[in-house]
């Protein structure tokens, strides 16, 4: 889409040589774009169920809810929080997950420790322990297995003997690491607690954080979880909504001067939002091309698309 997205910015700006949009500064703005269309999406959203309260919206294909909501879920992940130090975790990001987070739904917490040891054999998709009893420490499939070594997380396939298990993926490629086993089945959602008030709740009998009623505090781009015995890789997991990946057009030749698009490149990467969006990208982008070459009916012109074109749900007052 952002070929197309980029031929038509092109077009409309060359009609009446209003000037030629450079692929870095096209990439720019089409980040710039996506995110305002994104954040629009949540705001969309409270809209719609607005309008289920007040009986405004239909049902079935008539729903305005069901397609935001979509879209919205298309950006909704889940991932192994990664530790910083004792029960701090670092909040997702590219480094410790590979993306970053826009908004935390809920922090899950495992509290049940099965096993720990040290793998003593390489074979793919398992963990080999020759001194473990993996039958009777009552491991099961889904289970979580960490490398605490590297900090690789898998999970139980099946039991293949007391010294062998299956994995659902690799985690360990050399002999001597450590792991940790965690049962899948004791999971509790931790309260998120404002940081005013988790002294208080710590230093209580009755309110204190535990392993069935867990608790976390944000902390700068890192969540403190409570109680501290919560404090290994593999024992928080969250959900969340991401960002979306920044988008870019690349090119490899040029041919009578412009760039050629080639998408093969590596570093290429396309909108994330549905193709509905495509005409809002176009205006968006528009917009901030009409700033840049100081033409204001290139802006004018963007403005005016955007509230003449039919509104998609995401723009449902």
């Amino acid at each position: 889409m952002i070929n197309e997205v980029r031929n038509a910015v092109l077009s409309i700006t060359n009609k009446n040589n209003y000037g030629y949009i450079s692929p870095s500064d096209f990439n720019l703005y089409a980040k710039n774009a996506q995110m305002e269309i994104y954040e629009e999406y949540y705001s969309s959203y409270n809209k719609t169920i607005n309008a289920e309260n007040l009986r405004t919206s239909g049902t079935e294909y008539a729903s305005i809810e069901q397609p935001v909501a979509e879209v919205l879920e298309s950006f909704m992940v889940t991932n192994y929080l990664t530790p910083s130090a004792n029960n701090i975790y670092n909040i997702p990001s590219l480094i410790t997950t590979g993306d970053e987070s826009y908004m935390l739904l809920k922090v899950l917490c495992y509290t049940n420790q099965l096993r720990t040891g040290t793998n003593t054999a390489i074979l793919l998709n398992s963990l080999v322990d020759s001194t473990a009893l993996f039958t009777t420490y009552g491991i099961a499939a889904g289970d979580i297995v960490v490398n605490l070594t590297t900090g690789v997380v898998s999970s139980v396939s099946a039991i293949v003997s007391n010294t062998t298990i299956t994995l659902t993926s690799s985690a360990f490629l050399a002999i001597g690491n450590s792991y940790a086993i965690i049962s899948a089945a004791t999971v509790a959602e931790a309260e998120k607690v404002h940081a005013s008030k988790i002294t208080l709740l710590n230093n209580s009998l009755l309110t204190a954080p535990n392993t069935i009623y867990p608790a976390y505090v944000m902390q700068g781009q890192t969540i403190v979880v409570y109680p501290s015995t919560i404090n290994k890789k593999g024992q928080v997991q969250a959900n969340y909504f991401r960002y979306p990946k920044v988008p870019k057009w690349t090119y490899s030749t040029l041919s009578d001067g412009s760039p050629v698009f080639n998408q093969s490149q590596p570093d290429y990467q396309d909108f994330e939002l549905p193709t509905e969006d495509e005409y809002k990208l176009v205006t968006k982008i528009l917009e901030y091309c009409g700033i840049s070459i100081r033409e204001t009916e290139v802006t004018q012109f963007g403005m005016a698309q955007q509230q003449h074109e039919q509104p998609t749900f995401s723009m449902q007052q």
